[in-house]
């Protein structure tokens, strides 16, 4: 498929998509194989998310891919919260993430851990450098030591403190242990060197001083250990064989082996890399993500316009339409930013087989047939879905007093217009061709009520021979219907990059959501949240899933019948 300006909606070489074995699949392939590094071992992964956020639609790629690689080669994926930074973690979030990964359909088994659950461990491998002379405790500020770096072409500069006597270091680093020492005092770096081409090497900080009460441990440790160093410690705990990371890790991986090899670690894990997802219209930083959110920009995590997974599903995309979705992106290390309406295209998918459809008017006016006595209701027998009459079907009232779409009427038709005008006949889906007659405006020209005719020998929606009616309406009876409410969403920001933008905020869509007062046919009263329907020629809409709103018919806008993805 043709790559247009670096955006995809399917890749087009072999590398890039998941059939047969992608890159990733040939290096766990080459380690299983004689003589690889882990031969006759079984494939270990792990998801690890530090819980302070919601998942978005990128970490849903994450999950489908280390859940599936251990599918796959009937191997084993963990779930693990890298929980060493207590100063943004939360118990909610834990929570939330599991929820969303079970809902995603992956499940761990009792192999879900903590990073907190190694704090002892790592507190000992990191005794075990300074006694090898490999780390050492730094006093010197946060600016000092991020100026000593530095740059792409030149050397760092060596600490004063790089070369303190291994006791004084030890000393010092278990009286960070014991609280002695308030935050930013000092902090632990290991020695490896300050000349290397990539900075990540330049002694890097491995243990910093936090009291900030942890979410899982409480007060019980002051310090912290870094992610870079805490990485490769949890996955070597854990026996995990390949960890599979997004390409941003791609220049830690030296420090990740360094750690690796130069700790007593139980094991040797192989870390990868892969190309991290990006879809049009969105942001994917977790911190972005956060200020929308804490800044009241949207209405929480699970606004259906954010690209978390629980903003998704509240929205109506289904795992199957993710799980597909996460698939067709496939894996790659080239960065590619993915066009939203692919995203929309495996929802549509899936709802176009799976949601039933219904009768519902978003924009109504009513319609009045004239000539339908005043006093008789009848009903129509209508197939709950078109293609699988075993789902059974429901009955529709039918009467003089009809709502429609505004737009199925038009004073002064433009050309190749085939509904309501006065003149002109229409099919009443299921029920009667009818023909306009006239209509009523108010005192700014707007229409407020059409009339028309019906003719009772169409009953069903079956011509008169020799006649054409080229147009079908659906409607809803008027005295039955009941209100809904629904939401319309477009894209929460007006350019398909907004992180090229000099302010992501500056080009946020404050037309992002429109709620419509619509009517709708009395069967959607008993359905439940996240309950999909299509609604005919309307698009597909699922109940919204907010506890406060289980009482009121809220209807989001999952998805339209075809890709009419609205940018602006």
């Amino acid at each position: 498929m043709a790559e247009n300006k670096n955006n995809i909606t399917l890749a087009d070489n072999e590398e890039n998509v998941l059939e047969g074995n992608n890159f990733i699949e040939k290096f766990i392939d080459e380690d299983l194989a004689k003589d690889g590094q882990f031969e006759g071992m079984t494939v270990h992964t792990r998801f690890p998310p530090e819980p302070n956020g919601y998942l978005h639609i990128g970490h849903a790629k994450a999950v489908c891919l280390n859940f599936g690689i251990a599918e796959k080669y009937n191997g084993l994926c963990n779930l693990r919260m890298d929980d060493t930074n207590p100063v943004s973690e939360d118990k909610d979030f834990v929570d939330q993430i599991v929820s969303d990964i079970h809902w995603l359909g992956f499940d761990w088994g009792d192999r879900f851990y903590y990073a907190s659950d190694y704090f002892q461990e790592m507190y000992e491998f990191a005794i075990e450098l300074i006694k090898k002379d490999m780390a050492y405790v730094d006093e010197s500020s946060a600016e000092t030591i991020r100026q000593n770096r530095g740059t792409l072409t030149e050397p760092g500069i060596e600490s004063e403190y790089r070369y303190r006597p291994i006791e004084e270091s030890l000393e010092l680093f278990e009286r960070m242990r014991a609280g002695e020492f308030e935050d930013g005092a000092m902090v632990l770096r290991a020695k490896i060197d300050m000349s290397a081409g990539n900075i990540n090497m330049r002694d890097p900080v491995i243990y910093r001083i936090s009291h900030t009460p942890h979410h899982r441990t409480g007060t019980e440790w002051p310090i912290y250990p870094m992610y870079d160093f805490a990485h490769p410690i949890e996955d070597a705990i854990e026996h995990i064989t390949h960890s599979l990371c997004t390409m941003e890790f791609e220049d830690h991986r030296p420090l990740y082996n360094w750690v690796r090899d130069n700790t007593s670690v139980p094991s040797k894990p192989r870390q990868i890399e892969f190309s991290r997802l990006g879809i049009e219209y969105t942001v994917m930083s977790k911190r972005k993500l956060r200020q929308l959110v804490e800044e009241g920009l949207v209405d929480g995590w699970d606004d259906p316009r954010m690209p978390t997974i629980a903003g998704l599903r509240r929205r109506g995309f289904t795992p199957t339409s993710i799980r597909n979705f996460a698939e067709g992106v496939g894996i790659t290390k080239s960065q590619n930013m993915i066009e939203y309406s692919f995203l929309e295209s495996n929802l549509r998918d899936d709802l176009n087989e799976n949601a039933d459809r219904r009768f519902v008017v978003l924009d109504p006016v009513e319609l009045e047939i004239t000539n339908y006595p005043e006093d008789k209701t009848e009903y129509f027998s209508v197939d709950n879905h078109p293609d699988f009459p075993e789902r059974g079907s429901r009955d529709l009232p039918y009467s003089k007093h009809l709502w429609i779409e505004r737009d199925d009427f038009m004073i002064e038709p433009v050309k190749k217009y085939n509904r309501l005008y006065v003149g002109n006949k229409v099919r009443l889906r299921e029920a009667y061709i009818v023909e306009c007659t006239g209509f009523d405006t108010d005192e700014n020209g707007n229409v407020t009520k059409v009339y028309a005719t019906y003719d009772d020998v169409t009953k069903g929606g079956k011509a008169r021979e020799g006649e054409k009616v080229r147009g079908t309406i659906h409607w809803v009876e008027k005295t039955t219907a009941l209100d809904l409410e629904a939401r319309i969403y477009k894209p929460l920001f007006t350019v398909p990059n907004p992180d090229e933008a000099e302010n992501y905020k500056d080009v946020i869509n404050t037309d992002s959501l429109e709620i419509l007062q619509a009517k709708c046919e009395p069967s959607l009263l008993n359905t439940q949240a996240e309950e999909h329907f299509q609604f005919m020629r309307k698009g597909y809409f699922t109940r919204d899933n907010r506890p406060e709103n289980q009482n009121k018919l809220i209807f989001n806008q999952s998805v339209g019948l075809k890709d009419t993805f609205n940018r602006k």
